[in-house]
């Protein structure tokens, strides 16, 4: 595998290490950043393979499959990749989410040539054998059925249904229960080889590694990806900006207090100046004693014993949701308040004091993010994944850069006090 393309990006001036995007010709992509101070080497390994490219029918595949990529292949049996792992003090694991599903490998440096190849194995050459696949599927099923225990998630799925009624952002990563139990092996192996293949695929190494070895080693470990197949196609459009309210209820046993979460949908990673405006405007609103609806509601009013924001970057769209823990009965109240906030944030200018504690904060979070090698792969991994890892880097310039007329500007486009989705949580 011959080396194509190389693009360096200068990282922020407090780190004097370089990220490094090198692309493959058969279209794989690693990012790789040196750290020499580190003693150890992340391989995180990234898949364009997440529920919007799951077909309708196939609803929880991704997941399902990430499951299925730890049975082995036919060199490898399964506990074959833990053993050589967590026999040289490494670690991994896996995660499936809507826009992508990633493989990551934490390891002392000299253990790296050792594990590496173990991981892109599994990976790329997944066996999914029909009985692992029957014994597994009951797994992800108890996993299913589970998530109902977990109120937190219960909630959010109920929003982004509510929000997303035509987009894949509707549905849950882990799948639909009826609909998992008509997945086929042979499906999954299909899904695996259409998917699975270097142009979907990012290897982000980070950590006590040069460039070079890099380079070799990720030539030597994946190039030996399945046949290709093709699954059906999945074609989704935009969804439309929502013109009503959407109100819900939610009755949930042993609901300790009742709740009210508010949400809308913001931009996607195109704009991403705008994703980070919501950012800034979910501090305005609820980050810390001095925000205002925290102010308002709880330090002021005593309404609710807390509220706060939540704000979700993924490729196509972001979620935006409010979350109020009530203290009685005063649902309506509560609504209003925030509302009139939601409304004051498009019309009144945010003050330059709320914009410098922002900024702020939102650096240090930043800096706090990317201590660790484990921290900075997710990271670079996650971006790349979405659109490019250099934007990555972008993320406190754009904070500074952001005023109080732009901050304005997209809560007026973002943020309607006339159109959002709603859901009341009781207990029954």
């Amino acid at each position: 595998m011959i080396l194509s393309t190389h693009h360096k990006t200068q990282t922020p001036s407090d780190c004097s290490c370089d990220l490094n995007t090198i692309s493959f010709p058969n279209g794989l992509t690693l990012v790789h950043q040196h750290i020499p101070s580190s003693s150890v080497v992340v391989a995180d390994v990234w898949v364009n393979a997440g529920v919007t490219t799951e077909p309708e029918s196939w609803s929880g595949i991704s997941h399902f499959l990430e499951h299925m990529i730890f049975k082995g292949t036919k060199n490898i049996l399964p506990g074959d990749f833990d053993y050589v792992v967590e026999s040289t003090g490494g670690l991994a694991n896996a995660a499936t989410s809507y826009d992508y599903t990633h493989f990551f490998l934490t390891t002392a440096s000299q253990y790296l040539p050792d594990t590496l190849p173990y991981l892109a194995e599994i990976i790329l050459q997944a066996e999914i054998p029909d009985e692992d696949f029957y014994i597994e599927r009951d797994v992800v099923l108890e996993e299913i059925r589970s998530s109902y225990d977990d109120y937190d998630w219960m909630i959010l799925q109920s929003v982004a249904s509510s929000i997303y009624r035509n987009h894949p952002y509707r549905k849950s990563v882990l799948g639909d229960e009826c609909l998992l139990l008509q997945h086929t092996p042979n499906q999954m192996r299909c899904y695996h080889k259409t998917h699975y293949q270097p142009e979907n695929m990012t290897v982000v190494l980070v950590g006590n590694i040069d460039q070079q070895t890099s380079i070799s080693l990720v030539e030597n470990c994946f190039q030996d990806f399945s046949v290709r197949s093709e699954c059906p196609v999945v074609d989704f459009d935009c969804e439309p900006p929502m013109i009503d309210i959407r109100r819900q209820e939610l009755f949930l046993p042993r609901l300790e207090q009742p709740r009210l979460v508010m949400g809308w949908s913001g931009p996607g990673i195109e704009n991403l100046e705008g994703a980070i405006a919501l950012d800034m405007l979910s501090l305005i609103l609820t980050g810390g004693r001095t925000s205002r609806l925290v102010r308002k509601l709880r330090e002021e009013e005593h309404l609710l014993l807390d509220i706060s924001c939540d704000f979700s970057l993924q490729k196509y769209s972001s979620l935006f949701t409010i979350s109020a823990y009530l203290s009685g009965n005063n649902l309506e109240q509560i609504e209003a308040i925030i509302r009139d906030n939601i409304y004051r944030l498009q019309k009144e200018p945010i003050t330059s004091h709320e914009l410098r504690i922002c900024q702020r904060s939102l650096c240090h979070d930043y800096i706090f993010s990317t201590e660790t090698p484990e921290q900075l792969a997710g990271l670079y991994g996650y971006y790349q994944i979405l659109k490019k890892a250099d934007l990555a880097l972008q993320y406190p310039y754009i904070v500074k850069q952001l005023t109080a007329e732009k901050l304005q500007a997209y809560a007026s486009q973002y943020l309607s006090p006339e159109y959002y989705a709603i859901c009341e949580i009781k207990s029954c």
